[in-house]
């Protein structure tokens, strides 16, 4: 399944530009940068896991449409 080698590194970069946004966006509501650090980390491994489970059921649903 070749195709997942497509979608990791879209994946990938979704994940670092949420967490950019994110921290930038958060910067500005904490004095510290400990704690935007942590929010931007949240918010970009749930981006990366929504984009993974995005990616298996595409793929799933491409796969079962060639069948038929």
């Amino acid at each position: 399944m070749n195709i997942y080698f497509i979608f990791i590194p879209f994946a990938l970069i979704a994940a670092v530009m949420a967490y950019f946004i994110s921290y930038n966006e958060w910067m500005r509501h904490y004095p510290t940068k400990k704690e935007p650090k942590k929010i931007a980390l949240e918010t970009a491994i749930f981006t990366l896991i929504i984009f993974i489970i995005i990616m298996f059921l595409v793929t799933y649903a491409l796969f079962y449409w060639v069948e038929k």
